[in-house]
């Protein structure tokens, strides 16, 4: 059974994780992501989810304060032999839930265009392609999200 764990960015299993995603996004992403790198510094990150089955460490996010009524979601990443089975979903529902929690109307987002797994299951999450934001604003392979939360 799969089991939810809110955290901080000093879990071991949420660093190990996120290092696993690191290692992916450096082969997706090439010679771009020491850009990217740069703003996913994760000890910043004081409410992180991570999705447990049996104690082994299966997928995580986090979120934090992008402005006064949203959040933005980071570090999303479920290990590959475990995509497919909802749980990056159970992910995404309790950082949303939590955001909820924490009085934020709305989640914000970016991943790449070439993490095309990941464009479809933020759409599939009901999030909504908006402008890119911030340092993403001109960057040809961001793609960025919106959420609002009812």
């Amino acid at each position: 059974m799969i089991k939810i764990v809110r955290t901080n960015s000093e879990n071991l299993d949420f660093v190990s994780l996120v290092q696993s995603l690191n290692d992916y996004l450096k082969i997706m992403d090439g010679d771009e992501h020491a850009f990217y790198n740069q703003y996913n510094n994760i000890d910043v990150l004081k409410h992180v989810v991570v999705a447990y089955d049996n104690e082994i460490p299966l997928a995580c996010g986090a979120i934090k304060a992008f402005n006064a009524s949203s959040t933005e979601v980071k570090r999303m990443f479920t290990k590959p032999e475990f995509r497919g089975k909802g749980v990056a979903s159970m992910v995404l529902q309790e950082l949303e839930k939590w955001s909820k929690e924490l009085m934020f109307k709305s989640c914000v987002l970016e991943t790449g265009k070439r993490q095309k797994e990941a464009v479809s299951f933020y759409k599939k999450m009901n999030f909504k392609v908006i402008p890119n934001y911030g340092q993403y604003e001109n960057i040809e392979n961001s793609l960025c999200f919106k959420k609002e939360l009812i």
